[in-house]
């Protein structure tokens, strides 16, 4: 399947048995990384301070009843039973369950929703809006304002707190594994080994961002497989040979045994235990790399044994070790044979970072996701792999998570401070997902309310206590996930708010279309030859920037196209349904609009490629219109409403006539190109592309093919793809408005701080508009806009 197709636009059909063995051995270099190491440091994190192991081994039966129930309860039952399932079109993550919660109610804050839209082959529907039960949790989430505000920030703070987690893991993990050292250091060489090891393993992975992980891809499912069976075998010969009845303590009485005598120090200690679930999300998240049943199969048959095997085999060492001199020796190499804990150890360091490396390209796959719905600032997005799509790098982000893990390593220098705010960061989004995934089963399933409510209780319950044992920790660690989501959700907010103000003063200051269509030459116009793309937000209308450019410059290009650049709640847009075209005025102003649509996890197209296809939509835009006309007028139908002729919009691709766009590459010289209609039973009109005209000897063409001995076709058409076509060859230029936003007098200081200083900083420091569509800057025009909030 082409990646950028996406999935889900058929039923889905079961996979063939191999495909699903292959894709589940993949997804264990990508999903379960970060899952998989866990056990390097959830006894070390759940033993640091607040119990201690005692002869009776009650603390160390509960903590393994604890990790076997939650393991079993979260991501067993919560994610693979139910989460999976509430996938977008096979993409799963936060942005997923809240874009399919837009599609089935609007609650979208965004205003540039289109009926057309619906149309859209992934714009899939769990029931028909017409079979669909009224929903008072639907029209109550419609009807308040307020609430669809609150439903946002919900899912900023889970974006924020992904973000945070991709700070936190590398360090906990890397960390983790290289503490191994320990054992064979002296408590001096120690301390001053382990943490600049970590620092350069942490500096070479962020290093190596930019290759892309498809280089050295193929080598992370491997190295966790072999991770996982190490583990298995290290269990499975400390339970045979220390403790075989350790099995007795996956008995739910031995967590009620465990709170009981450890009371207020035992509830404390939950922000350990709950690390043993890090990684869980990355099921959901990754769901559009693989498929459901592979996900499904790979942590039922693997890792989620292998899992309980190494947490038990560690409980059964400690059982039978109770003269432990000092807290570090809790961790995970105590229990490996000294005869094989170097091999071990270099497995671990290895297996960290391919866990690392997953949960940082999901930092950069969740905040491209922000971008394209207006939540974060624009920054440069690198795909890095032409194959694999949603492979991306950011580099400003990956060298800020760079400092600020190296930041916490030299900082924190334990595990227990880690754990404390990795622990809150990952409990914090999966409350987030069972407060959506609720919302799904009512809006999106048409289930009954109460069965929601069920699952919210259930599961919010659970995740509320770990929750509260790691908020407890404020002090020691959980500090730094609540600074870094405060800063971020401050960002997030301040630039999504704007955004939408700056929207609704281009739509209360739109121009009519009569005042576009009495720009003539009585007024002073000129329409100079080439192509005039003006970008906007709006998806109807003249925007303002546009009246101030003519307004200082009389003249405006022979042919004239609005470009509306939008994103779509669905993860992918068919590229042939991407564009919707249509006229603005009557044909001869030679006007059009184009809305180009994309889905949150499309890759934008480069300048060249979307002007040629731009000028392929006009062209058969143009030739269906003619039809569409004749048609009409055949039929005797009356010329229709003008306001509903000059808005209406056609989806450009998915028509047969699309397909009869063909390019022709031909040896002709740049001088002795021209675009011509060639007086022929099939009229070709060639156009050269800018990208080559300006190259050199070799021009490619796109073709028009017109019949033009067609009798619905008038020489109408002839002449206006003929102007079209001359326009495309004298130029394009690409007119962006350059705004400057500044508060309405009498506003309040925190507005001021937030709208004037606050965007505006992001605004000159973040990447333009410019730069974002890729605009050649040899053909920019750029338009002072002063947007008064």
């Amino acid at each position: 399947m082409d990646p950028e197709f996406g999935r889900g636009m058929a039923p889905r059909k079961r996979e063939p048995w191999r495909t699903t063995l292959l894709l589940a051995y993949q997804s264990l270099g990508v999903v379960y990384g970060d899952l998989s190491i866990s056990p390097l440091y959830v006894y070390k994190s759940t033993f640091a301070e607040d119990i201690t192991h005692s002869e009776t081994n009650e603390e160390i039966f509960g903590v393994l009843s604890f990790v076997f129930w939650t393991l079993t309860l979260i991501p067993l039952i919560k994610y693979v039973s139910i989460v999976l399932r509430a996938d977008d079109n096979g993409e799963g993550g936060t942005f997923a369950l809240y874009s399919l919660i837009c599609r089935h109610a609007n609650v979208s804050l965004l205003p540039n929703r289109q009926v057309a839209d619906e149309e859209l082959s992934t714009y899939k529907l769990e029931y028909p809006p017409e079979v669909s039960n009224k929903s008072r949790i639907k029209e109550w989430l419609e009807k308040h304002k307020t609430l669809q505000t609150a439903l946002l920030i919900m899912v900023m703070i889970g974006t924020c707190m992904v973000i945070g987690d991709g700070v936190l893991t590398p360090a906990i993990s890397v960390f983790s594994a290289v503490s191994g050292l320990e054992l064979s250091l002296s408590r001096d060489q120690h301390e001053y080994a382990v943490i600049p090891i970590t620092c350069v393993i942490l500096v070479f992975l962020f290093a190596l961002q930019h290759y892309g992980t498809h280089r050295v891809g193929f080598l992370f499912a491997p190295i966790v497989l072999a991770w996982l069976i190490c583990m298995s075998v290290l269990g499975l010969y400390n339970i045979i040979h220390w403790n075989p009845h350790v099995y007795r303590a996956l008995n739910p009485y031995y967590m009620l045994k465990f709170l009981k005598k450890t009371r207020k120090s035992g509830w404390m200690s939950l922000g350990g235990i709950l690390l043993c679930m890090t990684g869980s999300e990355a099921m959901f998240a990754d769901l559009g790399h693989f498929s459901y049943s592979a996900i499904q199969l790979a942590f039922t048959t693997l890792v989620y044994p292998a899992l309980i095997l190494g947490y038990m085999g560690q409980a059964a060492y400690l059982s039978k070790h109770h003269a432990l001199d000092s807290t570090y020796q809790i961790g995970y190499y105590i229990s490996v044979p000294e005869c094989v804990r170097w091999p071990v150890l270099v497995l671990a360091i290895l297996a960290s970072v391919v866990g690392s490396q997953a949960i940082i390209s999901g930092t950069f796959s969740i905040i491209n996701q922000s971008q394209s719905l207006s939540c974060f600032p624009r920054v440069k997005v690198v795909h890095t792999s032409e194959k694999i799509h949603g492979q991306i790098y950011i580099p400003e982000i990956n060298w800020l998570l760079m400092v600020l893990c190296i930041a916490v390593t030299v900082g924190f220098r334990d595990t227990k401070h880690m754990g404390n705010a990795s622990g809150l960061a990952v409990i914090t989004v999966m409350l987030v997902t069972t407060c959506l995934t609720s919302l799904v089963i009512m809006l999106c399933w048409h289930r009954s309310p109460a069965l929601a409510l069920i699952f919210f209780l259930f599961f919010g319950s659970i995740e509320a206590l770990y929750f509260s044992a790691s908020l407890i920790k404020f002090r020691e660690g959980a500090w730094l996930p609540i600074m870094l989501a405060l800063i971020l959700m401050a960002v997030m907010f301040i630039w999504h708010h704007t955004t939408i103000k700056k929207y609704e003063f281009d739509l209360h200051n739109k121009v009519t279309l009569e005042w576009l269509l009495a720009l003539g030459d009585k007024l002073g116009m000129v329409r100079v030859p080439g192509i005039g793309l003006v970008y906007t937000d709006l998806t109807s209308g003249v925007p303002a920037n546009f009246s101030r450019f003519v307004t200082n410059l009389p003249a405006f290009h022979r042919v004239l196209v609005f470009v509306c650049v939008k994103s779509v709640p669905v993860p992918h847009v068919l590229p042939a349904e991407r564009y919707l075209v249509g006229r603005v005025g009557p044909a001869g102003h030679r006007s059009y609009r184009c809305i180009v649509r994309y889905g949150y996890r499309d890759v934008h197209q480069d300048v060249d490629s979307f002007e040629t296809e731009l000028v392929e939509s006009l062209a058969t835009y143009i030739k269906l219109d003619a039809l569409y006309r004749c048609s009409d007028a055949g039929s005797g139908s009356e010329q229709l409403d003008r306001y509903e002729r000059e808005n209406a919009l056609t989806v450009i691709g998915s028509n047969p006539l699309r397909r009869r766009l063909s390019y022709d590459a031909s040896h002709e010289g740049v001088s002795s190109v021209e675009a011509r209609v060639e007086n022929s039973p099939n009229g070709i009109v060639e156009v050269p592309t800018a990208a080559a005209a300006a190259a050199a000897p070799v021009v490619k063409r796109v073709r028009f093919v017109v019949e033009a001995a067609s009798p619905e076709v008038d020489k109408g058409v002839l002449v206006e793809l003929q102007e079209l076509c001359e326009a495309r060859e004298a130029g394009t230029a690409f007119i962006l408005g350059h705004s400057h936003v500044q508060t309405k007098p009498g506003s309040s200081l925190l507005k001021k701080l937030a709208v004037g200083v606050g965007y505006n900083f992001l605004r000159r420091n973040c990447r333009g508009p410019d730069v974002v569509l890729r605009v050649p800057p040899a053909s920019l025009l750029e338009v002072g806009m002063v947007y008064v909030l």
